[in-house]
């Protein structure tokens, strides 16, 4: 058993005790009796309320099990819903929506409140991957656009080892036509431009016909570097961010272009959430303490990683803010070099053994892992608030700490995390609401309870945001007992998901999130196919969200360009002045409606060869992504799917594939011998996905032997029974056992 330390009520795994002695502590100034005699009456207050939320989630689903049961399928007519309405109404599923309701968040940075960009995901663990997001701020449109698909391999423009300049010119022609978009001129095309300078404080462009020219709003060049007569770089802005033309007549790029542009650096992630959730295998103290100290690390500037390229190595630092020459002449333009960071805590239902505590009775119970996130990365942050205003490495300029609170269910979740949050604030000594909450609309009881939800947290609110993968698995679990489920890809198309991604923008504008917060959409799971990416994710910024997740810097960058195609500040008033217009209860009652109907087939008139490439497909995602998480700890990667193309697989991805076969088991659309026989040929699938890996361990003819098969097996075969489809608490009980025995 791990060694502890006894404080209070509290059993502190020593490795944990250490780091907050040693180093959250003395980095804050938090005085040791203080925070731990608080933290103790924290827990004791908070922890029984936490059970009693997570035992309100199982009534529920018992009474919804209940009542599919003995209303099967689909609903059907107006009549149907409204009985289920008044239903949900009476066991306390749907409350009344708050006839008015307005945000009052204060001291959000502006990333948030008034800027439009993507945001990236990544796991806390790597902190190479926090390092590089963080700095993702900023990212070289060349690179993205060489480097990926966005740019076809057609015509002779292949991307080869060796640099291809007919691609490279391809993209150079794309970077222009984007500055022709973004910065026009008064005449001509900066495909044209032969010069560009700074005269009288404004820009200059020469073209190649001889003439001169500046641009069509003088305005939007706002700084440059270097001297005036020749800048070595031009800011632009556009849509609130920046494009940075670099010019440079040395470089390999520069000199052959006629104006010595070398890159086009576009103003990319504004925000970053550093998870501790989906993303990440942790699952004791040894885990929580690597993944606090990158957070520690990351806010105080000190984070490195040696970065091996070839034969050559280099230490990844922080990037300092950029500083230019502002357009007058005189004085500077200082612009933000790093993402604003989050940090995603755990939701309220897993409990981790790096802390034990125990009850009037002498009984000992693992933490609550929601409060120990609470308290210690809030405590954390402490060193990023206490910094003064010139300190060279800042993430919040306006005293704030940003966390996102995933997987709450209903506005009674949403106020325990306001209460804790308030505790953790009174505890620290912080002003109240410092703390400011990322509500992820991601479960179905808080989708349909949103407004009353966003009120419940009404002055923290930084952001709401749309988790589809895991809001689909919430879907098929709270109707498990109703009927099998759609097809996966047939899913996507349901009602429900359609009305939801559309009320999280109309309720978040109700709310009064312009201008306050972020109104945020899902992620794009595939990195390597940008090009689809760049087609497809414009509908985000579209649909009113001012922010949307990626899942790489290279995708951070090629976004970044939909939120120059749409003003999103612009648009979201315009849909505010629309629904205004409309009959909004009208619209809100249709809205729920769509929301409250059920992905459940009608008909199950599947042919046996469709049912077994669903199968296939779901096993082969569970296997190729369990097995890492088990095995090797590794919480998020780039999975092969059953086509070989590669999906940025997390807990939520498996949630749906594993309930999906859960559902259509408990159905009888397949078998259980059926499902066993697809996991153990699935696996050896997986294993020849990674037959390179030579840390990997095989599953085929090893299923007694290997653990991550096993665990694959659980969350099909125990689907049914585990708390809203939840993977985590079997994923974690597993993990620990392969950490013991090793």
């Amino acid at each position: 058993m791990t060694d502890r330390v006894s404080i209070h009520h509290l059993q502190v795994a020593t490795s944990l005790y250490q780091f907050i002695e040693t180093q959250v502590l003395p980095a804050t100034g938090l005085v040791h009796d203080a925070f731990w005699r608080d933290f103790d009456a924290l827990v004791t207050d908070l922890a029984p309320q936490n059970l009693l939320l997570l035992a309100q989630r199982e009534r529920l689903q018992t009474a919804m099990d209940d009542w599919h049961r003995a209303n099967p399928g689909p609903i059907k007519n107006a009549k149907a819903m409204k009985e289920y309405r008044r239903f949900l109404s009476q066991i306390g599923y749907l409350v009344n929506e708050p006839r008015t309701a307005t945000i009052t968040t204060k001291n959000v940075d502006a990333e948030l409140a008034s800027l439009a960009g993507p945001q990236l995901v990544v796991p806390i663990l790597n902190a190479r991957y926090a390092l590089n997001a963080a700095n993702a701020r900023w990212g070289s449109l060349y690179d993205a656009l060489y480097g990926t698909d966005a740019i076809s391999e057609s015509n002779g423009c292949e991307n080869t080892n060796q640099y291809n300049p007919k691609r490279g010119a391809r993209v150079i022609e794309y970077c222009r036509y984007v500055l022709d978009r973004c910065a026009p001129l008064k005449k001509g095309s900066h495909i044209d431009s032969t010069h560009y300078s700074i005269k009288a404080g404004q820009l200059v462009v020469k073209l190649k016909n001889g003439s001169s020219t500046g641009l069509l709003n003088g305005k939007q060049c706002v700084g440059f570097q270097g001297e005036a007569s020749a800048p070595s770089s031009v800011l632009f802005v556009h849509n609130g961010l920046h494009l940075d033309l670099q010019i440079n007549k040395s470089h390999d790029i520069g000199k052959t272009d006629p104006a010595g542009v070398c890159d086009l650096v576009a103003e990319s992630a504004l925000s970053t959430i550093l998870d501790l959730e989906d993303s990440v295998a942790v699952v004791d103290a040894e885990d929580k303490v690597l993944a606090y100290s990158n957070w520690l690390g990351i806010l105080q500037g000190t984070l490195t990683e040696v970065v091996q390229k070839g034969t050559n190595s280099f230490t990844r630092t922080l990037n300092a803010d950029r500083v230019y020459t502002k357009i007058s002449g005189k004085g500077a333009v200082s612009l933000h070099g790093r993402s604003l960071l989050f940090v995603r805590n755990v939701g309220h239902l897993m409990t981790n053994p790096a802390i034990l505590y125990s009850d009037s009775d002498g009984r000992h119970y693992e933490i609550p892992e929601g409060i120990l996130d609470a308290v210690i990365t809030t405590a954390i942050a402490m060193v990023d608030l206490q910094k003064k205003k010139d300190a060279p490495i800042r993430n919040s300029r306006t005293g704030s700490v940003y966390i996102v609170k995933p997987k709450m269910h209903g506005q009674q979740e949403v106020a325990f995390a306001d209460t804790l949050f308030a505790r953790v604030e009174k505890m620290l000594g912080l002003a109240p609401s410092t703390v400011k909450l990322g509500i992820m609309d991601e479960e179905r009881r808080t989708s349909v309870n949103l407004k009353a939800c966003i009120m419940a947290a009404k002055s923290r609110v930084a952001f709401i945001n749309t988790g589809f993968l895991d809001r689909t698995g919430d879907e098929m679990h709270t109707c498990m007992q109703g009927g099998a489920v759609l097809r996966k890809g047939d899913m996507k198309s349901s009602a429900w998901l359609q009305a939801y991604e559309k009320n999280n923008v109309l309720i978040g504008l109700q709310c009064g999130l312009r201008g306050r917060a972020q109104i945020g959409k899902g992620m794009w799971a595939m990195p390597d196919l940008m090009a689809d990416m760049l087609k497809q994710k414009l509908v985000h910024p579209m649909a009113g969200a001012n922010t949307a997740w990626v899942p790489s810097p290279t995708a951070a960058t090629l976004h970044a360009m939909h939120y120059h195609q749409v003003n999103v500040g612009d648009l979201q008033k315009k849909m505010e002045k629309d629904f205004a217009k409309q009959a909004s209860k009208a619209l809100r009652e249709d809205i729920l409606n769509h929301l409250l109907s059920f992905p459940i087939a009608e008909q199950t008139t599947w042919s046996a060869q469709d049912i077994q490439n669903e199968l296939d497909n779901n096993a082969q995602g569970i296997l190729g992504y369990v097995v890492r998480w088990i095995d090797q700890g590794v919480g998020c990667s780039k999975v092969p799917d059953i086509h070989g193309v590669g999906l940025m697989e997390d807990r939520a991805t498996l949630r749906i594939s594993s309930q999906h076969i859960a559902n259509w088991m408990e159905h009888g659309i397949c078998s259980a011998d059926q499902v066993k026989q697809t996991m153990r040929r699935m696996s050896a699938v997986v294993d020849s996905q990674n037959a390179s890996d030579p840390i990997y361990q095989k599953m085929a003819g090893r299923f007694d032997q290997s653990a991550a098969y096993q665990a694959a097996c659980d969350l099909v075969f125990k689907g049914n029974e585990q708390p809203s489809g939840y993977t985590e608490p079997l994923l974690h009980a597993w993990r620990l056992k392969v950490k013991a025995a090793h």
